[in-house]
């Protein structure tokens, strides 16, 4: 584990970014403290309150003269920050945390906040116009979201991508920051469950986990998560990853999305995760970090209220009117590079030409939302769906049929809920897409709209494969967006599907739409969340590192640093030591080139050994060979090599084995097993021992690598079935010995030796750092499992590098931390005996 100084704190002042402005906002001192009389203040008997943090309050500004703050404001009904709150416990506090709308934002005040504090239930944020410009529109919406999307930024002339920006991800930093400085104002740590939504707050868990080291903290993206490769591509890779594993619980909609965070974890981080009854788990320095795979839901109430309204009734029926007597299908995306409009638009082009029979009647009707950013990228959207369109209209249009309308004005909810009813099919082309909810909304509307009789329902969705909602809609007509011939084809598939086939696919979709909505997404992952957080105060939490490097480190209540100053005087007042030190992770860096010991190892170990009163042991699961070579120096050192099957009490004296039969045939049957595999896996080698054989992939590909020593594992285990041997997977490595081998056994072995020639051991100190290790640690914590039974007044001290979850009540950061620890002993001199002995002292008193 490396070391946790600071090289140069001048460097440290350089990676953080000056803090913004101070907020000319500050809230109330009575609502700070949460006041009875908010409804957002945390409930002292109640559920605990729910803090949803976004980019955007949910709300609408509308100019009204008549407000003191110039505008009225509402609920925006639209957006998820607001619908999830249909899924939260009816009697939670739920406090909004965000950025006013655009509109208002310059109406900032404190008397604003209090108001929405108040009567919303909403805490603004805010961020001065420059700063939330380079935030938002700078290295937001052209890089991060590009990027996330898989275009890389190589051409930001023409695609709209900006390469990365030091300023601007300091201007990230700063409006993530000023959210945290926001949220300190009325979080309550122990007690509330912060959600955080969307890439926009990417850094918000690092400096809330700065803060408060025990903050209960989840975090869903919306966004596809990049697979590694684009990931990595990222200068400040590590601080973002770094920054999603602070919370507790982190969520995607696809198990693509998961896939390649866990990917990206592997190769940046080298953090592998754990399924476990269901649920994934990233060890994360003593924190579980769990990853939910749930995409959202849409608010079925809020929708079924739009549909059956008598508005939205009388628009549909004209729409089926306009277009009666033709095939309609519908699109609603964004003015957004990668929604696929121009290449939905080739599609029908090309259907037209395929299919002469379907010109006059089929229709693509078209809405395009608002642009969500700026930049030329829009407008060349917006441009080419305009020129092809007008192509298509000119060369296949005739008088009252124009086979593509492009609506690019507002349009109302209720006539996009019209024309979703009214529509034969819905069609999402995107290249790449989060979610897109736009095919659940198609499906709800043609559920619940009566306007045009009660005949049963039916529909059918033409859907790109590279939509987050894709794999939810096994009903859909899958298509590349890509291949303009392929969309064709699915848009005429879906026009002449019969319509048993359509209403199948329908009912497919609407079962799991209408169970699967936003309430249900919203209490899946509020309920996950309370269980990742379920051990926060069962555990001591303290922060380590700078800057976005910072992490909280969780450890059980007994275990704590082994310092010098504790383990002195237990080593200076006994007389029979036992000191047993694994290798490599712990006197030797496991990132070092040379493998052999320092001559500063050699000299604490010959000192320590120079003590009559210590037994000092090396347990490792290196080569006798290798080990013998190595400590050469070391005249009175015991090894224990290849986890114990060879011992030795020092130099000088004969290599033991640990008395099990030297039948090794076995090794005929895994080597060529293994060397199949090392084939197959570039990077993979194996490594021969007297007993045992092992096959290492460090070198590997990680994912690669990992999915190899699995299958080895099992393959192993099958042919190895029959034989006296243990096929054991570690750090790396796949490996076999004969039963009866590990480091646990070894140091019963030597705790049995001191016994019986009565010399006991009254001091314990085992130090290692891999799982190989735990065994060591299980013999002397839990001597009840063993047939070798120390004295009661032994101290024990198991010790293990680096803060993680252990059998060890102890812990040292690093390798540097384990000499500094060794050399300490060896300059401590035992305690002196008083003289004359006690016994002694009696006679010469009684004699005189």
């Amino acid at each position: 584990m490396p070391s946790l100084s600071c090289h140069n704190l001048l460097d440290l002042a350089d990676e953080l970014p000056p803090p913004p402005p101070p907020s000319p906002l500050r809230l109330p001192r009575v609502m700070a403290a949460g006041s009875p009389s908010s409804p957002a203040s945390p409930s002292p008997t109640g559920p605990p309150r729910r803090v949803i943090v976004s980019h955007r309050l949910p709300l609408r500004a509308a100019p009204d003269a008549s407000s003191p703050f110039g505008f009225s404001f509402t609920f925006d009904a639209g957006t998820v920050a607001y619908q999830l709150r249909s899924g939260l416990p009816p009697s939670a506090p739920v406090l909004h945390v965000g950025t006013l709308p655009e509109a208002a934002a310059a109406a900032a005040s404190d008397e604003l906040a209090s108001y929405l504090m108040a009567n919303f239930s909403c805490l603004p944020v805010h961020l001065p116009a420059d700063l939330h410009r380079r935030f938002y529109h700078g290295f937001c919406k052209h890089y991060m979201w590009p990027l996330l999307h898989y275009l890389l930024p190589l051409t930001p002339s023409t695609l709209g991508g900006l390469p990365y920006d030091r300023a601007l991800y300091h201007s990230f930093l700063s409006a993530n920051r000023a959210f945290a400085d926001r949220l300190t104002e009325v979080l309550a740590p122990d007690d509330d469950f912060v959600w955080i939504q969307d890439y926009h707050l990417l850094a918000l868990p690092t400096f809330l986990r700065k803060r408060f080291p025990r903050a209960r903290v989840g975090f869903f993206l919306h966004s596809p998560f990049p697979s590694s490769e684009i990931f990595r591509t990222i200068p400040v890779r590590d601080d973002l990853l770094r920054a999603l594993l602070n919370a507790d619980l982190v969520g995607f909609h696809t198990f693509d999305y998961a896939r390649h965070f866990l990917s990206a974890c592997s190769r940046l981080l080298g953090l592998d995760y754990q399924s476990k009854r269901g649920y994934i788990g990233i060890e994360y320095y003593g924190r579980t970090v769990t990853v939910k795979i749930l995409p959202v839901g849409i608010d079925l109430g809020q929708l079924r209220s739009v549909v059956s309204a008598p508005e939205t009734g009388d628009i549909v029926r004209q729409v089926a009117e306009d277009y009666k007597g033709r095939r309609l299908m519908v699109g609603v995306d964004d003015v957004d590079l990668f929604k696929g409009i121009g290449l939905k638009f080739l599609g029908m082009e090309q259907l037209l030409l395929e299919h002469p029979e379907l010109r006059g009647r089929a229709v693509l009707v078209q809405i395009v939302n608002p642009a969500r950013s700026e930049g030329r990228d829009v407008q060349e959207v917006q441009d080419e769906a305009a020129a092809i369109s007008a192509r298509v209209n000119e060369t296949y249009g005739a008088p009252g049929y124009t086979p593509i309308v492009l609506i690019n004005r507002p349009v109302s909810v209720q006539e996009k809920a019209a024309y979703y009813a009214a529509a034969d099919c819905c069609v999402v082309s995107a290249v790449r897409d989060g979610l897109n909810r736009i095919p659940y909304i198609y499906t709800v509307c043609r559920q619940e709209s009566t306007a045009l009789g009660d005949a049963p329902k039916r529909s059918v969705i033409v859907l790109s494969e590279f939509v987050g909602c894709s794999p939810s809609l096994s009903g859909a007509i899958r298509v590349n967006p890509w291949s303009v011939e392929s969309v064709a084809e699915a848009m005429n598939s879906a026009l002449v599907m019969s319509e048993g086939e359509q209403r199948l696919r329908h009912e497919k979709h609407y079962k799991y739409v209408s169970t699967h909505d936003v309430a249900y997404w919203a209490r899946s992952f509020d309920s996950d969340l309370q269980r990742a957080c379920k051990d926060h105060f069962s555990r001591r939490h303290w922060g380590i590192g700078f800057g976005m490097s910072f992490k909280v480190v969780a450890l059980g209540p007994n275990f704590r640093r082994l310092s010098v100053e504790h383990i002195v005087p237990s080593f200076r007042k006994t007389d029979n030591r036992l000191i047993l030190l694994d290798y490599d992770g712990t006197v030797m860096p496991e990132s070092s080139i040379d493998k052999a010991p320092s001559s500063e190892v050699i000299s604490v170990l010959n000192r320590l050994c120079e003590d009559p009163k210590n037994r000092v042991f090396i347990v490792s699961g290196r080569g006798e060979d290798e080990l013998s070579k190595w400590f050469a120096p070391c005249e009175k050192l015991g090894i224990a090599a290849e986890h114990g099957y060879f011992t030795r009490w020092s130099r000088d004296s004969p290599w033991e084995t640990c008395g099990l039969a030297a039948d090794f045939d076995w090794k005929k049957t895994a080597e060529p097993v293994m060397r199949l595999y090392t084939e197959a896996t570039d990077g993979s080698y194996i490594e021969h021992k007297e007993s045992a054989i092992v096959w290492h992939h460090n070198e590997a590909d990680p994912d690669f690598g990992s999915c190899q020593a699995k299958e080895l594992l099992d393959h192993l285990e099958s042919v190895l079935a029959n034989e006296p041997v243990v096929v054991k997977r570690g750090q790396h490595i796949v490996e076999v010995n004969p039963q009866g081998i590990s480091k646990g056994v070894v140091v019963e072995s030597l705790l049995s030796s001191m016994v019986r020639g009565g010399k006991a051991p009254d001091f314990v100190l085992c130090i290692g750092d891999d799982r190989s290790d735990e065994d060591m640690f299980e013999s002397i914590v839990c001597p009840g499992n063993n047939s070798v039974k120390l004295p009661a007044t032994s101290e024990v001290f198991a010790c293990t590098v680096g803060k993680k979850p252990s059998m060890a009540k102890y812990y040292l950061d690093d390798t540097v931390d384990v000499i500094k620890m060794l050399q300490g002993l060896a300059n401590a001199p035992s305690q002196q005996r008083p003289w004359p002995p006690a016994q002694l002292r009696v006679t010469f008193e009684s004699t005189a």
